[in-house]
């Protein structure tokens, strides 16, 4: 079995360490927007967030996601890049031009991690790049340490 890999887009040691074995949940209550057109990956990774306290809103598309965003004012936004219409690093540039989103957390999820996607990803944004599939633990690692430190760069 493959061991998903890590690539922070800001070369951040602290958020790229493996986590070994199982991490601590995030603290409850963190709000995750969860945006992926795989239906079925979307709503398992909201359904991972939810069994351990967070508040996940889950989005099919980023159309749905930017007509709930203003009335979840999510904390934490985990994108998919290959989406139809409208992809993560548009949906990304979106987001982050709405007041606060300096204190968000973005953190693309996709099976995309040539250096021109890279590349992309950062320049839309995000703080950090998962490569599909993520495990939870080194997801609540992650947001664990965004719940401790805030926004990586701050």
């Amino acid at each position: 079995m493959t061991t998903p890999t890590s690539t922070p887009i800001d070369a951040l040691p602290a958020l790229t360490e493996t986590t070994a074995g199982a991490a601590l949940p995030p603290p409850p209550g963190l709000r995750v927007l969860c945006v992926d057109d795989n239906v079925d990956a979307a709503d398992s990774l909201g359904a991972i967030l939810e069994m351990v306290g967070c508040k996940a809103l889950v989005a099919h598309d980023a159309a749905s996601a930017l007509a709930q965003v203003e009335q979840f004012d999510p904390q934490v936004c985990v994108l998919d890049i290959s989406m139809p219409e409208i992809d993560g690093c548009e949906l990304a540039r979106r987001l982050r031009e709405r007041p606060g989103s300096e204190e968000q957390l973005f953190i693309a999820l996709t099976a995309l991690g040539d250096y021109s996607s890279l590349e992309r990803m950062a320049e839309a944004g995000f703080d950090l790049h998962f490569t599909k599939p993520l495990p939870p633990a080194e997801l609540y690692e992650v947001l664990n340490r965004y719940a401790e430190k805030g926004r990586p760069g701050m």
